[in-house]
């Protein structure tokens, strides 16, 4: 819902706004009808420009449908929108609406940034000094038996003589496993997944969306719930 402004550039929400603003009107579908014309030369100028990544330039144009929806019910009254279509209006009004409402504190978080040396306190303990408050129904006796089952779990574990292994699972090194295993042939996930923990196929999938995102692989399932076959990009 929030879109990053800088200097060189304004989020299509943000740019919205603006138009919204500089005529004095109200988020709603006639109005957001009025400004298409202006969003869509804003976009047409951005585009000729070239300086937009296609991931940001997409954002773009992802409003710019929507207010050409809005626009076409407004000049077809008969025309019917689907539920879907429908909710997506009502969330481009939201996401406007928030982004009105919050654009003062972004205004106002920017300004404290730039103060520099900020620091928050709570102020019942100003003045006090730095010490520990323990809940008034902890006893010494408790604390100490606490303790005690600390350091004899670190004493187990020292005793055990055992390396711990680490249970993390790296999506880097899935995303090499993946690539390395690649033949021209291709790879059947099911089976490279068989025999293997959840939280590792888990990573495995993720890896996937990764190479499939960045057009590195493809995938076909030839049906639903059966079998995915990972190919490489000619």
């Amino acid at each position: 819902m929030y879109e990053l402004k800088t200097e060189k550039f304004s989020g299509p929400i943000e740019k919205l706004l603006e138009m919204i603003e500089e005529k004095k009107m109200e988020i709603t579908d006639l109005n957001l009808a009025d400004v298409t014309a202006d969003f869509l030369e804003y976009l047409n100028k951005i585009k000729e420009a070239g300086e937009l990544e296609p991931r940001v330039l997409a954002d773009f144009i992802v409003v710019a449908s929507h207010l050409i929806l809005i626009k076409s019910k407004a000049l077809l009254p008969s025309l019917e929108l689907s539920g879907e279509e429908e909710q997506e209006i009502e969330k481009l009004k939201d996401r406007i609406r928030f982004y009105r409402e919050f654009k003062p504190t972004m205004a106002l978080l920017k300004k404290r940034w730039e103060e520099k040396n900020i620091s928050v306190s709570r102020p019942l303990f100003a003045g006090r000094p730095t010490i520990f408050y323990p809940a008034d129904n902890i006893a010494l006796k408790t604390l100490q038996k606490s303790l005690e089952e600390i350091f004899k779990t670190l004493k187990e574990l020292e005793n055990n003589g055992q390396p711990l292994e680490s249970s993390l699972i790296k999506l880097e090194e899935k995303i090499e496993e993946i690539m390395k295993k690649l033949t021209e042939r291709g790879l059947d996930f099911d089976k490279m997944a068989k025999e293997r923990g959840k939280p590792e196929v888990i990573v495995m999938f993720l890896a996937i969306l990764h190479l499939l995102a960045r057009h590195a692989i493809k995938a076909e399932q030839k049906s639903k719930f059966s079998g995915i076959m990972i190919k490489k990009v000619s």
